[in-house]
């Protein structure tokens, strides 16, 4: 029996998970090469993900709505056909659970770095409730208990806390901080912080409408919050005038895209300037970690794209520098069908 690994793919360079959204083939099923096997969510864009091989597939490691790392075998597929090789049920999880701790051990104790580093942990009050990876390094980043993670209600599969969840947690947390419990106090004493109300229990008076946050736009909100927190956010205007740039435009618009077949925009001549810009001023292309300033030497540029929802994404023009503005506007022109 030949068994072919699919893992989840790298969709960008700044892409490390995904959160699976649906399954559209289960075990037992046969499958072509190329034919769609599931449907992945990244911070920048959803994406259908194809099968490797043609066989029938043996196992689902996965469950819908979990966070998988890049690179990690997410099914398996019998290339030989055979029906024997399917399984009654499939396959969850792909992580062995941690050992329990024994009956002495303290029934909450505090997520660490070190302990964080097993690559799953399962800890509860009734040892019931799973928790991926991803979330206890958060969790040990944010310094928050294993009782305080308890409190944290989870939008999962069975009640499963997500990054999302989480994250949404940490803001929330670090907007309103618990007071810290006297050194004397008892570990029944200890106030454990209110976790938030979710968003569907807020209520509102008058002329009002709520609407429920799509995915895409929790993404942005949370991305939004993380950023204020990662670097210091300054605005600088700076006025330029582009006469010259609409006076040649307009001059070459129809030969450049009857010699090219591409239309000239200004999107592409505004990347070729600051690509140009970028070269001669290299520290502008910095950033930091720690006290280490990292130049970087590839030049790329980010391009803000309204998606058909009203939401935005950013594709990026990579090596923008060593392209001509020919070469920059089929890529934006790829990028912006990309988004549609």
């Amino acid at each position: 029996m030949a068994i072919v690994d699919l893992v989840m793919p790298k969709m960008g360079e700044s892409i490390m998970e995904a959160t699976i959204l649906k399954w559209h083939k289960q075990v037992g099923d046969a499958i072509k090469m190329d034919e769609t096997m599931l449907e992945i969510a990244t911070d920048k864009v959803d994406s259908e993900v194809p099968s490797t091989a043609a066989g029938t597939i043996t196992s689902i490691l996965f469950n819908v709505n979990d966070v998988v790392p890049v690179g990690t075998v997410i099914a398996q597929i019998n290339t030989d056909g055979g029906a024997e090789a399917a399984p009654a049920a499939p396959v969850v999880p792909a992580a062995p659970v941690a050992s329990p701790a024994p009956q002495q051990a303290p029934a909450a104790p505090v997520v660490t770095a070190a302990s964080s580093a097993a690559p799953v942990a399962k800890a509860s009050s009734d040892g019931n409730r799973f928790y991926s990876p991803l979330v206890l390094n958060i969790a040990a980043t944010e310094k928050i208990s294993m009782a305080e993670l308890e409190s944290i209600p989870g939008s999962g599969n069975e009640g499963r806390v997500t990054k999302k969840d989480i994250l949404n947690y940490v803001a929330n947390r670090s907007a309103a901080p618990v007071a810290p419990a006297p050194a004397n106090a008892t570990p029944a004493a200890t106030p454990v912080a209110a976790s938030p109300a979710p968003a569907s229990s807020v209520v509102a008076s008058g002329n009002v409408e709520l609407v429920e946050m799509d995915r895409m736009r929790k993404l942005i909100a949370d991305h939004m919050v993380r950023s204020k927190a990662t670097s210091p956010h300054v605005t600088s205007f700076t006025e330029a005038d582009v006469t010259n740039i609409v006076k040649w435009r307009d001059a070459n618009k129809a030969k450049f895209e009857k010699q090219y077949g591409e239309k000239i925009t200004f999107t592409p001549i505004f990347i070729e300037a600051i690509a140009n810009c970028i070269r001669k001023y290299p520290m502008i292309n910095a950033s930091v970690d720690g006290n280490t300033i990292i130049i970087k030497k590839d030049i790329n540029i980010g391009m803000a794209t309204a998606l058909p929802s009203g939401n935005l994404i950013v594709p990026v023009i990579r090596n923008a520098d060593t392209k001509n503005l020919l070469g920059l506007s089929k890529d934006v022109w790829f990028s912006k069908c990309g988004a549609q």
